[in-house]
Protein backbone atom coordinates (compact mmCIF):
# COMPACT_ATOMS: atom_id res chain seq x y z
CA UNK A 1 0.00 0.00 0.00
CA UNK A 2 1.18 3.47 -0.54
CA UNK A 3 1.10 5.97 2.00
CA UNK A 4 1.43 9.91 0.49
CA UNK A 5 3.57 11.80 3.24
CA UNK A 6 2.53 15.29 2.77
CA UNK A 7 6.05 17.32 3.03
CA UNK A 8 8.66 18.80 0.70
CA UNK A 9 11.29 17.69 2.33
CA UNK A 10 13.36 14.22 0.98
CA UNK A 11 15.16 13.75 3.80
CA UNK A 12 12.15 13.84 6.07
CA UNK A 13 10.72 11.32 3.71
CA UNK A 14 13.74 9.22 3.97
CA UNK A 15 13.76 9.25 7.21
CA UNK A 16 9.91 8.01 7.65
CA UNK A 17 10.48 5.25 5.16
CA UNK A 18 13.40 4.29 7.61
CA UNK A 19 10.97 3.99 10.69
CA UNK A 20 7.97 2.36 8.90
CA UNK A 21 10.61 -0.40 6.93
CA UNK A 22 9.01 -3.11 8.92
CA UNK A 23 5.81 -2.57 7.79
CA UNK A 24 4.23 -3.28 4.23
CA UNK A 25 4.39 0.17 3.15
CA UNK A 26 5.40 2.38 0.30
CA UNK A 27 6.27 6.14 1.38
CA UNK A 28 5.33 8.47 -1.58
CA UNK A 29 6.89 11.75 -1.07
CA UNK A 30 4.65 14.90 -2.61
CA UNK A 31 7.56 15.83 -4.77
CA UNK A 32 7.23 12.50 -6.28
CA UNK A 33 4.02 12.94 -7.25
CA UNK A 34 4.62 15.87 -9.99
CA UNK A 35 1.63 18.07 -9.03
CA UNK A 36 1.34 21.39 -7.96
CA UNK A 37 0.20 22.06 -4.76
CA UNK A 38 -1.16 25.09 -2.74
CA UNK A 39 1.17 27.13 -0.27
CA UNK A 40 0.16 25.80 3.44
CA UNK A 41 0.07 28.16 6.41
CA UNK A 42 1.48 26.28 9.38
CA UNK A 43 -0.45 28.82 11.84
CA UNK A 44 -0.84 26.30 14.48
CA UNK A 45 0.05 26.74 18.11
CA UNK A 46 1.66 23.15 18.31
CA UNK A 47 2.93 20.06 16.57
CA UNK A 48 -0.28 18.72 16.51
CA UNK A 49 -2.23 21.80 15.07
CA UNK A 50 -0.09 22.12 12.36
CA UNK A 51 0.32 18.65 11.68
CA UNK A 52 -3.64 18.31 11.46
CA UNK A 53 -3.35 21.46 9.26
CA UNK A 54 -0.83 20.40 6.61
CA UNK A 55 -2.37 16.82 6.21
CA UNK A 56 -6.14 17.90 5.85
CA UNK A 57 -4.69 20.50 3.42
CA UNK A 58 -3.23 17.92 1.17
CA UNK A 59 -5.86 15.79 1.13
CA UNK A 60 -8.42 18.37 0.39
CA UNK A 61 -5.93 18.94 -2.93
CA UNK A 62 -5.12 15.50 -3.56
CA UNK A 63 -8.51 13.96 -3.18
CA UNK A 64 -5.86 10.73 -1.51
CA UNK A 65 -5.64 9.36 1.76
CA UNK A 66 -2.57 11.40 2.98
CA UNK A 67 0.16 11.69 5.80
CA UNK A 68 1.71 14.85 7.44
CA UNK A 69 3.82 15.25 10.74
CA UNK A 70 5.22 17.69 12.80
CA UNK A 71 7.33 18.61 15.38
CA UNK A 72 8.70 21.25 17.64
CA UNK A 73 12.24 22.04 19.50
CA UNK A 74 11.77 22.44 23.34
CA UNK A 75 14.88 23.52 25.22
CA UNK A 76 14.96 23.00 29.12
CA UNK A 77 17.40 26.22 29.89
CA UNK A 78 16.21 29.04 27.73
CA UNK A 79 13.44 31.14 28.64
CA UNK A 80 9.57 31.69 27.14
CA UNK A 81 11.03 34.23 24.65
CA UNK A 82 13.44 31.65 23.05
CA UNK A 83 11.82 28.59 23.07
CA UNK A 84 11.73 27.34 19.25
CA UNK A 85 8.33 25.04 19.96
CA UNK A 86 6.87 25.00 15.97
CA UNK A 87 9.08 28.11 14.70
CA UNK A 88 12.24 26.03 14.69
CA UNK A 89 13.60 27.52 11.30
CA UNK A 90 11.55 31.25 11.85
CA UNK A 91 13.75 33.54 13.83
CA UNK A 92 13.27 37.38 14.55
CA UNK A 93 10.40 36.68 11.80
CA UNK A 94 12.75 34.93 9.56
CA UNK A 95 12.86 31.83 8.03
CA UNK A 96 16.19 30.12 7.98
CA UNK A 97 18.01 28.38 5.74
CA UNK A 98 20.12 25.06 6.33
CA UNK A 99 22.86 26.86 7.32
CA UNK A 100 21.27 29.89 9.54
CA UNK A 101 19.85 27.46 11.59
CA UNK A 102 23.01 25.99 12.35
CA UNK A 103 24.64 29.29 13.04
CA UNK A 104 21.86 30.42 15.26
CA UNK A 105 21.27 27.47 17.37
CA UNK A 106 25.51 27.16 17.99
CA UNK A 107 25.25 30.65 19.08
CA UNK A 108 22.58 30.06 21.56
CA UNK A 109 24.17 26.99 22.97
CA UNK A 110 27.35 29.11 23.21
CA UNK A 111 25.42 31.55 25.12
CA UNK A 112 24.41 29.34 27.88
CA UNK A 113 28.06 27.69 28.00
CA UNK A 114 28.21 25.75 24.84
CA UNK A 115 25.20 22.93 25.79
CA UNK A 116 21.51 23.18 25.88
CA UNK A 117 19.01 20.17 26.81
CA UNK A 118 16.79 19.70 23.96
CA UNK A 119 14.47 17.50 22.70
CA UNK A 120 11.82 16.75 19.81
CA UNK A 121 8.27 16.56 20.61
CA UNK A 122 6.51 15.33 17.30
CA UNK A 123 3.18 14.77 16.35
CA UNK A 124 1.32 13.17 13.11
CA UNK A 125 -1.52 13.22 11.39
CA UNK A 126 -3.26 10.91 8.42
CA UNK A 127 -6.21 11.60 6.86
CA UNK A 128 -7.79 9.05 4.88
CA UNK A 129 -11.37 10.05 4.53
CA UNK A 130 -13.23 12.94 5.81
CA UNK A 131 -14.31 10.64 8.34
CA UNK A 132 -11.65 8.17 9.28
CA UNK A 133 -8.91 11.11 10.20
CA UNK A 134 -6.29 9.69 13.82
CA UNK A 135 -3.73 11.77 15.12
CA UNK A 136 -1.33 10.86 17.55
CA UNK A 137 0.64 13.56 20.27
CA UNK A 138 1.99 11.21 22.85
CA UNK A 139 5.54 10.46 23.85
CA UNK A 140 6.17 7.66 22.48
CA UNK A 141 6.68 9.60 19.05
CA UNK A 142 8.89 12.30 20.73
CA UNK A 143 13.13 12.12 20.49
CA UNK A 144 14.85 11.34 23.63
CA UNK A 145 16.55 14.43 25.23
CA UNK A 146 19.73 15.06 23.64
CA UNK A 147 22.28 18.13 23.79
CA UNK A 148 22.48 21.13 21.52
CA UNK A 149 25.97 22.19 21.59
CA UNK A 150 28.02 24.77 20.15
CA UNK A 151 30.69 23.15 18.08
CA UNK A 152 29.65 21.82 14.93
CA UNK A 153 30.39 18.28 13.18
CA UNK A 154 31.85 18.64 10.22
CA UNK A 155 29.10 15.82 8.38
CA UNK A 156 26.10 17.69 7.34
CA UNK A 157 22.87 16.37 6.01
CA UNK A 158 20.21 18.96 4.04
CA UNK A 159 17.04 18.92 5.69
CA UNK A 160 18.23 17.62 8.95
CA UNK A 161 20.35 20.80 10.04
CA UNK A 162 20.67 20.91 13.76
CA UNK A 163 22.12 17.07 13.53
CA UNK A 164 25.53 18.30 13.36
CA UNK A 165 25.28 19.84 16.67
CA UNK A 166 22.81 16.98 18.26
CA UNK A 167 25.26 15.15 21.24
CA UNK A 168 24.52 11.95 23.11
CA UNK A 169 23.10 12.93 26.83
CA UNK A 170 24.62 10.23 28.29
CA UNK A 171 27.77 9.52 26.37
CA UNK A 172 28.89 13.39 25.04
CA UNK A 173 29.19 11.56 21.58
CA UNK A 174 28.37 13.46 18.47
CA UNK A 175 25.25 11.13 16.81
CA UNK A 176 27.01 11.20 13.50
CA UNK A 177 30.12 9.74 14.92
CA UNK A 178 27.63 6.99 16.53
CA UNK A 179 26.45 5.92 12.77
CA UNK A 180 22.71 6.05 14.02
CA UNK A 181 19.85 8.24 15.09
CA UNK A 182 18.16 5.70 17.39
CA UNK A 183 19.13 7.07 20.55
CA UNK A 184 17.12 10.74 19.41
CA UNK A 185 14.49 8.92 17.33
CA UNK A 186 12.27 6.40 18.90
CA UNK A 187 10.34 3.74 16.20
CA UNK A 188 8.12 2.10 18.20
CA UNK A 189 5.04 4.80 18.61
CA UNK A 190 4.91 5.76 14.62
CA UNK A 191 5.12 1.62 13.45
CA UNK A 192 2.41 1.30 16.09
CA UNK A 193 0.24 4.59 14.85
CA UNK A 194 0.09 3.24 11.33
CA UNK A 195 -0.43 -0.29 12.63
CA UNK A 196 -3.66 0.98 14.29
CA UNK A 197 -4.81 3.20 11.82
CA UNK A 198 -4.39 0.62 8.80
CA UNK A 199 -5.92 -2.48 10.43
CA UNK A 200 -7.69 -4.36 8.61
CA UNK A 201 -6.40 -2.05 4.88
CA UNK A 202 -3.40 -3.65 4.75
CA UNK A 203 -1.12 -6.43 5.93
CA UNK A 204 0.96 -5.47 8.46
Amino acid sequence: MQLIYGTGNSAKVQHMRSLLSSLDVEIIGIKELGVNLPDINESGNDPLENAVIKAKAFYTALGKPVFSADSGLYIEEVPPRLQPGVYVRRVNGKNLNDAEMTAYYSDLARQYGGKLTAQYRNAICFVMSDLEIYTRNESDIWGRRFLLVDKPHEKRVDGFPLDCLSVNLSSGEYYYDKNTQDDIFDHSGFVTFFREALKGKVTL
